[in-house]
């Protein structure tokens, strides 16, 4: 079950805006992209595993060294079905500020794309002025309609299902040892998924929240 935070006005405000955006057709020109990141952490075998084969089962010792963590940046276009998954060594504002500007390179020539994130520190517009310098990061950041989800409101982007997916098709339960591993999977799932054109069917919207949450009728 969701545990749902307080619905002040500001939680509808963010949260009808966010599912405003996903009611809307495809529109190639103005693109709708949700951004989230995960955290992993770097697992090395401290023996050998041994992998399963017909009349064996697979073995892996409960011991394991620890090789530090990485993170992955998760872009979705939901209706689109592409994919955008960028594998980093941290999620600091330098290396927020690289992905933005990897996503305009991802989506060139266009008026604006519509950015669907949580409210970390990082994703402001000054990760990108501190980075690029304040004209450039300034002319990024307006290339972009930035839509936040409420606070403690991160399940209504869906770069969290995109997480999902992720965390399913590529890491599995396996150990991981190395960043250039980490990249290696995410990569390969990356290009199988958007070959794939795997798209999300949201079905949440405006009128169903309307329904669920009487507790807001008031508000709107």
């Amino acid at each position: 079950m969701w545990c749902m935070a307080e619905l002040t006005p500001e939680y509808v405000e963010r949260m009808e805006d966010v599912l405003r955006l996903y009611e809307k057709p495809l529109d190639p020109k103005e693109p709708v992209i949700c951004l989230d990141e995960k955290s992993i952490q770097l697992l090395e075998d401290f023996r050998p595993a041994k992998p399963s084969r017909p009349g064996r089962t697979g073995k892996q010792d409960s011991e394991y060294v620890r090789r530090g963590t990485g993170n992955v940046f998760c872009g979705v276009e939901p209706q689109a079905g592409r994919h955008l998954t960028w594998v980093t060594k941290n999620r600091k504002a330098d290396t927020f500020a690289k992905i933005i500007g990897r996503i305009v390179r991802a989506y060139p020539r266009l008026k604006t794309r519509h950015l669907v994130m949580d409210n970390l520190n990082t994703h402001k517009e000054k990760s990108l002025t501190d980075y690029y310098g304040p004209i450039k990061g300034k002319k990024l950041w307006k290339s972009f309609t930035i839509h936040y989800t409420p606070k403690h409101g991160s399940w209504l982007n869906q770069a969290e299902i995109e997480i999902g997916l992720l965390s399913r098709q590529c890491l599995g339960k396996d150990r991981i040892a190395s960043l250039n591993d980490l990249m290696g999977r995410v990569k390969a799932w990356n290009r199988k998924t958007n070959r794939k054109r795997v798209k999300i069917n949201w079905a949440f919207t405006i009128a169903k929240a309307r329904k669920t949450f009487n507790s807001y009728k008031d508000i709107y």
